[in-house]
């Protein structure tokens, strides 16, 4: 198992935003998280990646154990966030971002994978030297993940990575998300679009008030006429 959640809570004060969560994720799989907003789902990355304290439970990761390890180190240990709102720094070029998305790396071979990027993304290489203010949002996008590509991840959560993008976009993104799988890397997917992310997933959770209350294989989801109404509102 590369991914093992384990009786995890997350509290925010009072706000119990995740509660005992159990979930896992193998090599060479998608699992989608989905659920309403405010369901805990942003909470649960962000304690994955260090970003909020752990109140309970624990977070293995290929054997080791993360709970207390800084956001850094989990970097070190190959798990990746592309955040929700991209977060990329617009003042900086595009080339200094995925800079940044190295900087715990050594050695010649960062470059020669900030170059991938761009045979993989060339509207990123034509704009390289342009401050990343400049990109439009499919862009930013691809730049955010283009970023966490060069930390070498053998895992990366999206946070809503399909958020304000046209039709046309999404459905490049979703791509690209099939495409990493394989590469042999696992993603753990937060998505609204509850169809695009049961149709790339290998298995769904859905979360309500920071629990799991359904998990299984992705078709079966889908097929679950009750599913939509019931937690998640109207389908995308």
């Amino acid at each position: 198992m590369l991914l093992e959640i384990n009786n995890l809570d997350v509290r925010y004060g009072r706000n119990h935003a995740v509660k005992a969560m159990n979930l896992n994720v193998d090599d060479n799989e998608i699992v989608a998280v989905l659920g309403a907003n405010g369901a805990g789902k942003s909470s649960l990355l962000k304690a994955l990646h260090g970003l909020v304290p752990v109140h309970a439970g624990s977070i293995v990761f290929s054997g080791d154990d993360l709970t207390m390890k800084s956001s850094a180190e989990r970097v070190d240990s190959r798990l990746a966030l592309v955040p929700e709102g991209r977060q990329i720094l617009v003042s900086m070029t595009v080339h200094e971002n995925l800079l940044l998305g190295g900087y715990r790396r050594q050695g010649s071979t960062l470059l020669d994978d900030i170059e991938s990027i761009y045979e993989r993304f060339p509207n990123l290489g034509e704009r390289k030297d342009s401050q990343a203010s400049v990109l439009s949002g499919g862009e930013q996008q691809m730049l955010a993940i283009g970023r966490a590509l060069v930390a070498r991840p053998r895992l990366i959560m999206l946070d809503e990575p399909s958020l304000g993008l046209s039709p046309i976009l999404v459905d490049q993104l979703f791509e690209l998300i099939k495409n990493l799988r394989g590469e042999g890397i696992s993603i753990l997917l937060v998505e609204q679009n509850i169809k695009k992310a049961l149709e790339v997933a290998t298995r769904g959770c859905v979360m309500e008030l920071g629990s799991v209350v359904l998990e299984g294989a992705s078709d079966s989801l889908a097929k679950d006429s009750g599913l939509v109404h019931a937690y998640l509102g109207t389908q995308n």
